[in-house]
This record gives C-alpha cells, sequence and structure tokens, in this order.
C-alpha cells in the first residue's frame, strides 16, 4: 500500500524549503549587487538557524533582527522560523529609551545586529538577552561553520509577531499564527484565492514559467516589506530589496531596471514624490519597461503626488492596498486614472470586512462606524490582555480585529477609509503618537505646556508640528528645543515645526484639545 506524505504545516520556514525543492534555481532576492536562488536563501537561513540552535535558542524564544535592509535579514527572517524562533523587528532609528522598551517587552533572548547598532544593544541594561550575532564577519564565519541540514518539527501555530508603533504610544507586539498571517497578509499576490496547503502553493509557482519580480523599497523593519517579501514568495515570485543605507530615487530605479521589476511598491507620499520627480527629470535614463504597476501602502498617496506618477509612468495602474498589522491585508483598490480626484480612499473589501457602530452592530451604507475584519486574525497583542480585549472582539460568535480606522461602507459594497480614531500622525509610512513627543517637549526647563498634532506636509503626507506654550521668562529657541528632543527620541518623531503660543488649547477637563490644537496650528502655518 502507497504510503501518502503528510501535508507539510503551513509555516513560512516550510514554504520556503517546498520552494526551493521545486525550483531552486529560479530568483528568490535580487538585490543592487547580486542575486539570490531559492536554493541559496533556503541554505543560508537553514545554516543560521543551526547556529541560533546551537547558541541556546529555543522553540518560542525571540530573537531581534536589528538592522537596516541587507540580505541578512532575510536570512534572520526564515533562519528564526527554521529554529521555531520568532523574528523581532527592531526599528534602527530608535534611541536607547525606545530600544530598550522594545528589547525588554518583546523579551528578546538574542539579537541578530548590525555593527553600527552594536554600542546602541551593548548600552542597554537587558538581563535576558543572552546572545548577540553581530553582521559581518562573525556572522559569516558563523554560517559557514553551521549545519546546512535542514531541520524539522515546525507547525501551522509557531508564531510571527510584528512591532508596530500603532497609535497608543509604545510599541505593540502583535501576535499572528504562522498559518493566519500567510492566509490574511501574504496571499495578497494571489488576490486572497483559497489555497489547502503549501503542497499547492507550491505546484502553482512550479506551472508558473513566468514569475513576477516585486520591489520591496522601504526598510524590512516595517511590516510592509515584510509582507511584500512574503506575498513575493508565497507565489513564488522574485523579491527585489533595496539595500543602500539611504533612500535615493535614481537607485531605486537602477534596482528596478536591473531586476526587471514588475511592480514597485511605495509607503506613500515620501517615496512616491522623489521616484517620479526622477523619472520626469530625466525620462530616457532609465528602461522601465517591465514595470506594470505601482503599489502603494502604509500611507496615502496624495492626489498631486498620484498625477506625477500617472505623467511619470504613463498606462500603468496604481494599486492602493489597505490593512494594518492587526489586521492584515484588509482591502485593495485599483486606481487607473479615470475616477478622478478622491476625498478619502474607497477599497473593494471582501465579506470578512464590515463597519461597526458603538454597539458592535453592521452600520448601514452612509453611517460612518469602525472597521472590523473576521477571519484568519491575530491570537492578541503580546504580552497586554487589556489592548488585545479592546482590539480583538467577539460578536455573535465570531472573532472581530478592529484596529481603531472609522470607515463608511458604500452603497455600492465598497469601503471608504476615512482614517485612525486617534490623533497618531503618520509621517513617511513612520507613525508618531502625540503624547511620545509631547513628554519629551515637556522635559524641557523652559517649556510651560505642549501639544503635538499632524499638519499636511507635500511630501511626507503629514509632519510632527508642536505648539508650544514656553514658561515665563524663558528663552528657548526652536532650535533649542529640536535639539532637545533629538537627543532623546527618534529623528522622525522631533517636530518639523514648533510654534510658540500664548496657551495651549485645552478641554474643560484640562485634557489636550486635539482638534482645537490642529486647527490653531494651520492657522498659524498659513
Amino acid at each position: 500500500m502507497a504510503v501518502t506524505a503528510a501535508p507539510r504545516p503551513i509555516n513560512l520556514a516550510d514554504l520556503l524549503e517546498a520552494m526551493a525543492d521545486a525550483v531552486p534555481d529560479r530568483l528568490a532576492i535580487a538585490t543592487i549587487d547580486r542575486d539570490y536562488t531559492y536554493a541559496e536563501i533556503d541554505e543560508r537561513s537553514t545554516r543560521l538557524a543551526h547556529h541560533l540552535v546551537s547558541l541556546g535558542v529555543r522553540p518560542g524564544d525571540h530573537v531581534a533582527v536589528h538592522s537596516a535592509n541587507r540580505i541578512e535579514w532575510v536570512d534572520a527572517f526564515y533562519g528564526c522560523f527554521k529554529a521555531r524562533a520568532v523574528p523581532i523587528n527592531v526599528n534602527y532609528k530608535y534611541l536607547r529609551d525606545e530600544l530598550a522598551y522594545l528589547y525588554d517587552n518583546a523579551d528578546c533572548v538574542a539579537t541578530i545586529v548590525a555593527p553600527e547598532h552594536l554600542d546602541a544593544v551593548r548600552a542597554l541594561d537587558l538581563p535576558g538577552l543572552r546572545h548577540v550575532v553581530v553582521l559581518g564577519e562573525e556572522y559569516d564565519a558563523a554560517l559557514a561553520a553551521a549545519s546546512s541540514e535542514r531541520l524539522g518539527g515546525r507547525t501551522s501555530d509557531d508564531h510571527y509577531v510584528l512591532y508596530t508603533g500603532g497609535t497608543t504610544g509604545n510599541p505593540k507586539g502583535v501576535v499572528w499564527r504562522n498559518e493566519d498571517i500567510i492566509r490574511a497578509a501574504l496571499n495578497a499576490s494571489r488576490f486572497g484565492a483559497p489555497f489547502d496547503g503549501i503542497e499547492q502553493l507550491v505546484a502553482e509557482a512550479a506551472a508558473n514559467e513566468n514569475p513576477m519580480v516585486l520591489l520591496a523599497c522601504g526598510p524590512m523593519m516595517h511590516g510592509g516589506s515584510q509582507w511584500i517579501l512574503g506575498n513575493g514568495h508565497v507565489a513564488g515570485y522574485t523579491v527585489a530589496l533595496y539595500t543602500e543605507p539611504n533612500f535615493s530615487a535614481e537607485t531605486i530605479l537602477d534596482l528596478v531596471q536591473r531586476a526587471g521589476v514588475n511592480s514597485l511598491t511605495f509607503l506613500g507620499d515620501a517615496m512616491g514624490r522623489p521616484v517620479a520627480d526622477a523619472i520626469l527629470a530625466e525620462p530616457d535614463r532609465w528602461d522601465l519597461s517591465s514595470l506594470a504597476a505601482v503599489s502603494n501602502g502604509a500611507a496615502p498617496l496624495s492626489e498631486g503626488v498620484r498625477e506625477q506618477i500617472r505623467q511619470a509612468l504613463p498606462g500603468r495602474f496604481i494599486l492602493d492596498s489597505y490593512g494594518s498589522s492587526e489586521s492584515g491585508a484588509t482591502a485593495s483598490r485599483i486606481d487607473d486614472g479615470t475616477e478622478g480626484p478622491v476625498g478619502a480612499p474607497k477599497f473593494n473589501a471582501a465579506d470578512d470586512v464590515e463597519v461597526f457602530d458603538p454597539d458592535m452592530k453592521p452600520c448601514p451604507p452612509g453611517v460612518e462606524g469602525m472597521l472590523g475584519r473576521t477571519g484568519p486574525i491575530p491570537l492578541g497583542y503580546y504580552n497586554d490582555p487589556v489592548k488585545t480585549a479592546a482590539t480583538f472582539k467577539e460578536v455573535d460568535g465570531v472573532r472581530w480585529s478592529i484596529p481603531g480606522d472609522f470607515a463608511r461602507r458604500e452603497e455600492d459594497g465598497s469601503v471608504t477609509v476615512l482614517g485612525r480614531g486617534s490623533v497618531c500622525i503618520n509621517t513617511g509610512g513612520e507613525k508618531v503618537h502625540p503624547e511620545e513627543v509631547e513628554a519629551v517637549l515637556l522635559r524641557h526647563d523652559d517649556v510651560f505646556d505642549a501639544v503635538v498634532v499632524g499638519t499636511p506636509h507635500e511630501r511626507w503626507g503629514q509632519q510632527v508640528t508642536a505648539l508650544v506654550q514656553l514658561r515665563d521668562g524663558a528663552e528657548a529657541t526652536v532650535d533649542d528645543l529640536r535639539a532637545h528632543v533629538r537627543g532623546l527620541i527618534s529623528n522622525y518623531k522631533v517636530p518639523k515645526e514648533i510654534l510658540f503660543v500664548p496657551q495651549v488649547p485645552r478641554t474643560p477637563v484640562s485634557k489636550v484639545d486635539y482638534p482645537a490644537s490642529t486647527e490653531l496650528a494651520l492657522k498659524l502655518l498659513r
């Protein structure tokens, strides 16, 4: 009697291994410097998994990945899963306080860190951090000495954790099962088509003789770029990885040309505008004939930048994606330029998306409410049952993720996303919580009161703007306050505008009046 092989678990590590078996010589990653096949990525990450296990990393342990984009980020992403550990994305822009919080909150037992960030890690007081793997010669030697024999024992329930800046201050770790993140966020390149298991995905990929090439422009520390990587590899595509230390539109376009990129993904205006500007400035410099579409997520594209993209790349469509760390890839729309300017973005959403009123009843068309998604959703926030209960709710026996966006169901069934139900500032794809910046400003001796709001910015979408009330007789300047903030938190959180006011707007119960503060800031900036 023939013995039927047990199906593989729906796990990112098993997916990579199955693709490496089926299409070993197909390109998995393309950088500006060299290409890597599925077989190479599989072997590199297997060797890293063995090294982590040899250090004492155990199933379920959290391993920080603390680096800008480089091929080792991909090694770490898959290598951790192969070892049944969990890669933890560290924002390399963070400074001491932010890093200390994230490393501690995530219970990281090891870190894979780029040399330029090693001193920052060593300056932290983290008794639980037992192992430091430094990229470079040490890392290369460790991989060369490690076994290339695959490990096993993984399950579909193994965790994937994504730390997000969120809208409530400190970053939160969103905990997913491997199977759920694949179905909810990494299946968008297949347009969400159902699948029975890894075997089906691999068979489809092997039969595709012309796999697409996707470009992940943003840093891998962001979920959006991790999801582009996953979407590409779930479908057996090639993912072009931008590995330069600083964003350069010209180098992005060099990579598009070199790798034959079909879909270029932006994270809002901060990436879209410079790329469009570069093409319009030198329209004959690059061969962009392979480029079929521009995708966008994480931050909205303004109508002005959309028009620039249409001029720079005529005939291409713009694919807008809506989602969150807590809900996955929730909805999308194709902008072919025929719809004209729209106010808030409108998306086509599946039956697993709903708009709820405050009583958790579905809103009728035209009524604003809170957006929710069911189906494969996260287990919750890591080590935070209170926030988990606030975001993940059960309605009539069905579990929903309610990440905090206002939305409106339209008569045609589409969903218009109106924005966060909080005061979170989205500047160039980075999320900034005003209370954090306010707290830093208030630590300056000359500051009596402060409020931070987001105001429109041509490139970044929003800019961090502070209204500051100085103490009587104080003489602090804008430069003084910027230097103070810059010394304590990441540069992208430093206010682009600091406006001195006689009094910060507050409500009758002494809470900051954010709507009034935003109105005042806009008036002063005119």
